[in-house]
This record gives structure tokens, C-alpha cells and sequence, in this order.
């Protein structure tokens, strides 16, 4: 990597307290790559080479089973990927690909094996990194679990809405058969849900989505921390 990725690497918060000889070596081997949008980075049942980090962009986790998909988690900076297969040595669970134009750091998984090993303040911070993991998964969990359709779409609408500033509109990074597929539910019943919405001040036109009432948005969604703050 150029000097200037380095740099900016280091600041990144899995990276930040570590001794600087240990992350040097650690990024010795490290690669910081631009990927477009719908390339496959990792691939369910494959043994990892690197721990990714998405330092750009939108990368997606999923999983497919037959012609089923099912969409676990979209990622954004600066998240890591699949971080308990690396540190276990284990085949990965699922796949990934970006969902848009990306920059990601790619570190050998065997450096980071070797730096959890030798350096304490890097432990550390992985096992806040999968500590994080876990708690999101398992909010993604009790949402679709606990959460009609209408609810669990209410909430990820408001979460996107923050995400691009708020303002009251928004564009989806994605089509809604995706979007349907990281909810939960089939693409006939988004449909059916968006309509529903419509009435609450929720207008959909394609990837082009125009909320004119918040307030009452948020009443339908029920938004529970516990669930749906990144940071509970």
C-alpha cells in the first residue's frame, strides 16, 4: 500500500491502538483495493485468505440456498468481514459482494492471527469488533422475529433516512427484490407493504422514495433501541 493508505489505515478504529511495529507488520502483506459495484469479495464454504475491512462504499452479506436469498447485513465504513471465520480458521458462513463502488483494506489472515497473538490492544479490539458483530446479528434476529413486515421496513426506511441525512427522501442503494431480501419477506409482499405505506405518507416510485411525514412514520415503525440503535 502507498504511505498515505497506511496512514489512513491506522486511524481506523480496529487499528488504533496497536504498538506500531505490530501494525506494521500486520499491513505488510495488506492490500487497499477499488472494487465497482456487484463483485463477489468472499464466498459461503470458501476458507478465508483475508480479513476485509470496507474502508468505501456499501458491501452486502448474504446467503443463497437453491434460487432463495437471504440478505443478512449491508456494511458500511468502516466495517470488518467475516472476522470470527478468520480468527477461527473456519470456512466462511456466507457471502459477500459490494454493493456499490468500494474501497477495501484486505489483511492476510494469518497476520491477523499472528497480531491477536502478539499484540494485547489488538485482542482487544477484535473482541470489541465481534462483540459488535454479535449484538447486530441478534437485533437482526429479533426484528424479523418480533416485527410485522409494515414495522420491520418502517424502521429500516427511518435508519436509511438517517444514513443519507435525513430530509425526508432517500434513494435505495439497491432494487426493492433486494431490499425485500434484507427485510425478511418476498418482493409481492414489499410491494403490498410499500402501498400500505402509502397512505402514512410514504411515496415509492422505483428506487426513489419521498417520506412527508416522519412523525407518523415513526409511529407505525415503533422503534425500539434494543433493536434498532447501532450503538445499544
Amino acid at each position: 500500500m502507498r504511505p498515505a493508505d497506511i496512514d489512513h489505515v491506522q486511524t481506523l478504529p480496529l487499528f488504533r491502538g496497536m504498538e506500531p511495529a505490530r501494525f506494521d507488520e500486520l499491513v505488510a502483506g495488506a492490500m487497499l483495493q477499488r472494487f465497482p459495484a456487484h463483485v463477489e469479495l468472499i464466498r459461503e464454504g470458501d476458507r478465508p485468505d483475508f480479513l476485509h475491512v470496507v474502508v468505501e462504499g456499501l458491501v452486502e452479506l448474504y446467503s443463497e440456498r437453491n434460487s432463495d436469498e437471504l440478505g443478512f447485513s449491508l456494511l458500511r465504513p468502516y466495517s470488518t468481514f467475516i472476522l470470527a471465520a478468520v480468527a477461527r480458521d473456519a470456512l466462511y458462513l456466507n457471502s459477500a459482494r459490494t454493493l456499490s463502488a468500494a474501497r477495501v483494506l484486505m489483511i492476510p489472515a494469518d497476520a491477523v492471527r499472528g497480531a491477536i497473538e502478539a499484540d494485547s490492544s489488538f485482542a482487544r479490539a477484535i473482541v470489541l469488533e465481534l462483540a459488535t458483530a454479535y449484538r447486530r446479528v441478534l437485533k437482526e434476529l429479533k426484528d424479523r422475529k418480533f416485527r410485522p413486515t409494515i414495522e420491520r421496513l418502517a424502521n429500516w426506511l427511518l435508519r436509511e433516512m438517517e444514513h443519507e441525512g435525513g430530509g425526508g427522501r432517500l434513494r435505495l442503494p439497491f432494487d426493492k427484490r433486494k431490499l425485500a431480501a434484507h427485510i425478511g419477506t418476498t418482493p409481492e409482499n414489499l410491494s403490498r407493504t410499500f402501498s400500505a405505506l402509502g397512505a402514512h405518507g410514504v411515496d415509492a416510485h422505483g428506487r426513489e422514495i419521498t417520506i412527508s411525514d416522519t412523525a407518523r412514520l415513526t409511529e407505525i415503525a415503533k422503534p425500539d433501541p434494543l433493536i434498532d440503535d447501532p450503538f445499544a
